[in-house]
This record gives C-alpha cells, sequence and structure tokens, in this order.
C-alpha cells in the first residue's frame, strides 16, 4: 500500500497555509473566535478494507451530514473553499477515493481500479464512520461511485448535490469520443492513447476550459494534481478507471429508476461550459425527478474554481429543505 511520504505532506502544508486559510478569513466573518471553532479543517486517515482512506472534515459532529465526492484528476483538495463555507452549520466530511489525493494507490496489477470497487471503498467508509443519514455532493467520478451509494443505501441519503455529475447520456460531450473507444475495443494501443489525458495541458484544459476569468484558477489545484498523477503506476490507474467509466453507463437507466422511485431531493449545481458533461445531462435530471432543481453557472468543469461562493450559498439554501 502506498503510504503519505514526507514530500507529499509538505506539499499539503504548504498549500493550506498559502491558499485555504486566508480564504476562510474573506468567507466567514464572525468574531475571531467564533470563525476558529467554525472553520477549523481536520485531516484524518481511516482503515477500510485495508486500505487507508484520508479525509478532510469540518463543522459541528452533531449536525447534518454532508459527504463530499470529488472527480477526475482531483481529490478533496477540490473542497477547499466550498468546506468552510457549509461547516457554518452542517458535518462536511470529503474523502480522497483510493488511488487520488492522499488515499492508499495500491499498483493496478494488485487492485482492481474499477467504480464498482470505488463504491465499495465509500461503503466501507460511511459504514466505519457510521454515517447514518447524509446529504452526497457528486461530482465528475463522484457521481456514479455516490450513485452506487444511493442505490445501496437509499434509507441514507436525505438529498443529493449534482455538481457536473452525470447520469445521463444525453450530457456526454464527443470529448468521451477517445475513451469510449478503449471501451469498445480495451486493445494496448487505445488505452495507451488514453494516456494523453494526464499529460499537463489535459489537466489545465479541464480547469480553463469555459472560464471567462483564469486568473481565478489557483496554480495550486491542477499542480497538485498533476503531482499526483506523476507517481509511479498513477497513469496506469486512471487509464483502467478510464475503460471502466463504461460499467457506469451501463448503470445510467438504474440510476434514473432510482431518480423516479425514491424522488430524492436532488440540486443540480452546473457549469454550463463543462467541454465533457454538457447542460443537457442537468436538464435530464428534471425529467425524472420532480424534485430537481437545476441551477447553471458561466464557468468550467471545476466550477467550485470559480464559483465556490454562489454554489455553497445555493447548497446552504437547498440543505433547508431537506429531512433530518
Amino acid at each position: 500500500m502506498k503510504s503519505i511520504t514526507k514530500t507529499k505532506w509538505q506539499i499539503i502544508l504548504l498549500l493550506i497555509l498559502g491558499r485555504v486559510l486566508p480564504l476562510h478569513a474573506q468567507q466567514i466573518n464572525p468574531t475571531k473566535n467564533n470563525q476558529m471553532k467554525t472553520t477549523a479543517i481536520h485531516y484524518n486517515n481511516i482503515k477500510v478494507n485495508d486500505l487507508n482512506i484520508f479525509y478532510r472534515e469540518a463543522g459541528p459532529k452533531d449536525a447534518p451530514v454532508i459527504l463530499l465526492l470529488h472527480g477526475y484528476p482531483t481529490s478533496s483538495f477540490m473542497f477547499r473553499k466550498l468546506i468552510p463555507i457549509l461547516a457554518t452549520q452542517y458535518r462536511v466530511i470529503a474523502p480522497d477515493l483510493p488511488g487520488f489525493g492522499f488515499s492508499d494507490a495500491p499498483d493496478h496489477t494488485k487492485y482492481s481500479y474499477t467504480f464498482d470497487n470505488l463504491a465499495k471503498a465509500m461503503q466501507g467508509f460511511i459504514d466505519n464512520l457510521k454515517l447514518k443519514r447524509f446529504a452526497v455532493y457528486i461530482f465528475d467520478y463522484g457521481a456514479p461511485t455516490g450513485l452506487r451509494l444511493a442505490l445501496a443505501n437509499p434509507e441514507k441519503i436525505t438529498g443529493i448535490i449534482s455538481q457536473n455529475g452525470n447520469a445521463y447520456e444525453e450530457g456526454l460531450s464527443t470529448a468521451w469520443n477517445p475513451i469510449q473507444k478503449a471501451w469498445n475495443d480495451p486493445s494496448q494501443e487505445n488505452k495507451d492513447a488514453l494516456k494523453a489525458f494526464v499529460s499537463l495541458d489535459m489537466v489545465k484544459f479541464q480547469y480553463e476550459t469555459g472560464v471567462t476569468d483564469k486568473s481565478l484558477i489557483e496554480p495550486e489545484a491542477y499542480t497538485f494534481d498533476k503531482h499526483i498523477l506523476d507517481l509511479p503506476g498513477h497513469a496506469d490507474i486512471q487509464v483502467d478507471l478510464m475503460v471502466d467509466y463504461k460499467s457506469n453507463v451501463v448503470l445510467y437507466p438504474k440510476f434514473q429508476a432510482y431518480f423516479r422511485d425514491k424522488k430524492p431531493k436532488l440540486l443540480a449545481v452546473w457549469g454550463k461550459n463543462d467541454p465533457f458533461f454538457l447542460p443537457a445531462g442537468a436538464e435530464a435530471y428534471k425529467r425524472d425527478n420532480p424534485n430537481a432543481k437545476v441551477k447553471f453557472y458561466d464557468t468550467g468543469h471545476f466550477a467550485l474554481e470559480t464559483h465556490a461562493q454562489e454554489i455553497g450559498a445555493d447548497i446552504l439554501d437547498f440543505m433547508k429543505d431537506l429531512p433530518k
């Protein structure tokens, strides 16, 4: 299993101290003592099925829970701006999926990187933390992972926040064509071609495309993502998950049936200029779930980079009406 190295801890400490702590002061303006109580973020690890899972946690222990599930190629670090906003009223928990961030990343020849296994790891995570009820924020890869949790634990889900978290085929853009080619023919040649997606240019493409003011994007975000992607074996991990993404599309009808049958309270907060997940994927939620609300923002895939304040405020408003 991969351990958290000294170098990686130094990087994250610099990131946290350099950017996140100043953001707390900007986002929340109560008394100084109260600010420290409401915005302190704890960085924890828990053992799940022989894997070390790293997670961030903030907010009152007895408050309703919001589980934040990140996507590719990032980690719970993507929620650094959102957590202080939500933690004023809620217990916020943001894990790193296996193979991402500071969680264990076993070699892909020893651990099968599939979305079923990501969901199994998150099932063990919520079981070990004894989470009985929670709202789930799903983004990118976090969507099929979180929706698998919803299918397996419908009684636990108080609501769903989907931030560019797709569950409909019409939400997939043509940017998926090279990946779909590998779904249909997972030859070594097609799989090797997918390694282009872990290049710095492609990582920055995901952050910058559709963003009007690119100066709002913190370079720490894509730099940290690229650092993790460059670790030994991580490119193979990501190729395995890209190929397995087909399993999510196969499950779309089951996800949609869940929306129709359970009708969970659902808020879709969507960067409308996302090059991978189209606005049609957000609108489609309303077709199956009359409780779905959809809001678009003039930004790209990583909407929290530019619109954390607006999205955070909309989530807080949405959470008021959820069952406890």
